[in-house]
């Protein structure tokens, strides 16, 4: 493979691999061209904060670079806003927030792309995108088609969209439209107790989007390692959605196990508690490990090799399979 093409300055992880050829996604006709040329299978990377390389990557890499945002009308329902994919998505937030518009505030510093962002249906601290989500257009990558998604089409769930199931692969997201609020009028979330411990702490009573955005972040801050300096993906599981008649048997024999109820009468159990309470928090094996302070989030301590990180991760998931009778699913896509 051509060393030229490496990986390891698009993954947060900080892995080395390379991939057989990249191409920079930078127009709609660039890549529809791209597309009618190859020959390859294809993966599709955007900030490289929800990805594991296990190994180098025998395929065509279509980086997302295209960029450009801008609000397209208002009514009485709020500010409609259209974003390419490629954008870096807590830049966004940040812009939205200049621009007097608020729903995105407890979506801040989550990293990656606009473009990952309906495939992973984001979400933090009481919001998800499919709460500001109208719809995006997606090229088809066998016909190089642009197809418009109505948000019911997407299919959202929790971490979960029809773009991580039937149609995993098969579409490049290329813009996203959003129905955000005029920041004045808007009732800002606030109901995550850490977010009002923070706003309590610096006397902050009538708290504006701008005072929600700078508490998550201080909170996220707090609790996540920077990829810059160690290397990780952020939230390597996602938090295991169980049925109520299964948790009640597991709270039997653990009643200080931590729950949110759902409004499906599911359950929720947060990954980190289940990881921390099985042993795993700030545990390292070689140059990898469960971060002392976020048992959620998995390092690369300097030298590890996705493979090692995998490896773990499948300890950790027969762990917490063991002790709670709950399984925990990955979060990240493994290359």
């Amino acid at each position: 493979m051509d060393k030229n093409n490496s990986l390891k300055r698009y993954n947060t992880f900080g892995l080395d691999a390379n991939a057989r050829d990249i191409f920079r996604v930078r127009s709609i006709s660039g890549l529809r061209k791209k597309l009618k040329d190859n020959d390859l299978v294809i993966y599709i990377l955007g900030g490289g904060s929800n990805i594991l390389l296990t190994g180098d990557v025998d395929s065509l890499v279509l980086k997302n670079e295209l960029r450009g945002k801008s609000i397209v009308s208002r009514d009485a329902e709020g500010v409609k806003v259209a974003v390419r994919s490629g954008e870096n998505w807590h830049q966004f937030v940040l812009w939205s927030l200049e621009n007097g518009l608020a729903g995105l505030e407890n979506l801040s510093l989550i990293p990656g792309t606009l473009g990952a962002a309906p495939i992973q249906n984001i979400g933090a601290y009481g919001v998800e995108l499919k709460d500001i989500f109208e719809g995006l257009e997606a090229m088809n990558l066998e016909t190089g088609k642009i197809h418009f998604f109505e948000k019911e089409e997407c299919q959202f769930g929790y971490r979960d969209s029809i773009f991580k199931r039937e149609l995993k692969g098969k579409y490049f997201i290329t813009k996203i439209f959003l129905r955000l609020q005029d920041a004045e009028k808007a009732k800002v979330s606030v109901e995550y107790g850490a977010i009002r411990q923070i706003l309590e702490g610096k006397n902050i009573t009538q708290p504006t989007v701008k005072d929600v955005s700078n508490a998550v972040i201080e909170i996220r801050q707090s609790k996540l390692p920077d990829p810059k300096v160690l290397g990780n993906s952020g939230s390597f599981f996602k938090n295991p959605v169980v049925s109520k008649s299964h948790f009640l048997s597991v709270q039997q024999n653990f009643p200080d196990i931590v729950f949110y109820d759902l409004p499906d009468g599911t359950v929720k159990v947060p990954a980190g508690w289940l990881i921390e309470h099985a042993g795993w928090k700030g545990k390292r094996i070689g140059n990898t490990g469960s971060h002392a302070r976020q048992a959620l989030v998995l390092v690369n301590y300097g030298g590890a090799t996705g493979a090692e990180i995998k490896a773990l991760s499948d300890e950790i998931i027969a762990s917490v399979k063991g002790k709670y009778d709950i399984a925990l699913e990955r979060e990240v896509n493994i290359w």
